[in-house]
């Protein structure tokens, strides 16, 4: 296998690979033998249709997409390594030749890393930072831990209200017509969450219990279903169960519930002590986000929009699995609220921005500054990761091979940049 770099502008390159025509021939082989059992033709038994009878049918042709299906990931990975360039991109592929006997050659558009021209970075000046905790965020902070601990009470002597916990049956029509992913059953829903359309939980307050009603709502214009979008429509719905929080009281057997202490005032100088704390947590991460950003703004990189793009699908992706942790698909996600995938590419993309800016500044500041991880300090690393995965330490370093090593090294450096700019800034 070969590999040439063409650089080209605003930080982008193409790699021509050029794959030898003997692998071409395996994978055009490996592609006839997977689909051979699906293959009839006249004269023949069912999966014992010749490679050449197939080939002299449908044309030579036939197996080429899944041969170069095949062969392009491994292809890829190899050129990625050998080209020796810093790619921050997914690649986009191009078929140049394929054909039987010849070499395989497709090329790959990629971003490659811009170089940073750092401005001033020691000594930024940001706003001072308050961290006071005041009686309010106690209080708070104690009603949240109190709404937590209510109890859910199952009522059946009124209609629904707002902050209702309910199990919902329901389906919806528009013009008469039920429509895809309207429909669902015992449905738990909490009255105010908003995770329906706008207005169809508003219309269930004052529903009685076990009575089919209808809800009427319009779909918002935005709607990522074209065919539903500023649509009317009903939906039938019967209201199966209510629940309602019942709040416990703010007293020493609360504190002891919810707590180590036995009485409320020991357990409210706690939660005051532990805001102290997250408030200086939050102060220290909101300082290095004003230090980062200042450097930012007076640094200079070319940024591929590529990068970006790959940086948008990347959010995109870790929000998904969030949702889906918390026992939501993704999709239900989009149909509840309306989004879409573009949509939400296209919202993260300041987030995206600002996330590879900070990298690449902190990145650079750890390269001016000699900034180094030591044997010590990746061990130690690696000791805090097998002990949140309850795993030996040399299973985690054998689990993360080379490069995830090396990820791990460079996060480390990035986060001894930030500790070191943080350090440097001064508060006005």
């Amino acid at each position: 296998m070969s590999v040439k770099v063409e650089k080209l502008e605003k930080n982008m390159a193409k790699l021509t690979i050029e794959v030898p025509a003997e692998e071409l021939e395996t994978a055009i082989e490996k592609a006839y033998q997977k689909q051979k059992k699906q293959i009839s033709i006249p004269g023949f038994r069912k999966g014992k249709v010749p490679r050449q009878m197939v080939e002299k049918m449908y044309g030579k042709e036939v197996f080429y997409e899944d041969a170069a299906n095949e062969m392009i990931p491994d292809a890829y990975a190899n050129a990625y390594d050998e080209c020796g360039e810093d790619i921050v991109s997914t690649p986009k592929v191009e078929v140049v030749q394929i054909e039987s006997g010849k070499p395989f050659i497709f090329t790959a558009t990629v971003a490659l890393k811009p170089a940073v021209e750092l401005g001033k970075y020691k000594g930024v000046t940001v706003d001072k930072i308050d961290r006071t905790v005041s009686d309010e965020d106690v209080d708070k902070a104690i009603n949240e831990e109190r709404e937590r601990n209510a109890r859910s009470i199952s009522v059946t002597d009124r209609a629904v209200k707002a902050g209702d916990e309910i199990i919902l049956d329901f389906e919806g029509f528009v013009d008469g017509e039920a429509f895809q992913g309207g429909k669902g059953e015992n449905y738990p829903l909490t009255i105010g969450s908003g995770q329906f359309i706008p207005g169809f939980e508003d219309e269930l307050i004052g529903k009685e219990i076990g009575k089919e009603c209808d809800v009427n709502v319009t779909f918002p214009e935005d709607y990522q279903a074209d065919d539903l979008k500023g649509k009317a429509a009903v939906f039938k719905c019967t209201v199966k169960e209510i629940k309602e929080k019942q709040l416990p009281e703010l007293d020493d057997e609360f504190a002891s519930e919810v707590s180590e202490f036995d009485t409320f005032d020991e357990y409210k100088a706690d939660v005051k002590k532990n805001l102290e704390e997250k408030k200086e947590i939050d102060a220290r991460n909101a300082k290095e986000e004003a230090v980062v950003s200042a450097i930012v703004e007076d640094a200079k990189m070319d940024i591929p929009d590529a990068m970006i793009e790959t940086q948008q699908r990347q959010i995109v992706e870790e929000f998904a699995q969030r949702i889906q942790s918390q026992g939501l698909s993704f999709e239900q996600y989009m149909q509840f609220t309306g989004a879409t995938p573009e949509k939400l590419i296209e919202q993260v993309k300041p987030q995206a921005e600002t996330r590879i800016k900070s990298r690449l500044v902190l990145e650079a500041v750890a390269a001016a500054e000699k900034l180094t991880v030591s044997d010590e300090e990746f061990d130690e690393e690696c000791k805090k990761m097998a002990d949140a995965y309850g795993m030996d330490v040399e299973k985690v370093k054998e689990s993360l091979g080379e490069s995830g090593m090396k990820s791990v090294k460079d996060d480390m450096l990035v986060t001894k940049a930030a500790d070191f700019v943080v350090k440097e800034a001064k508060e006005k």
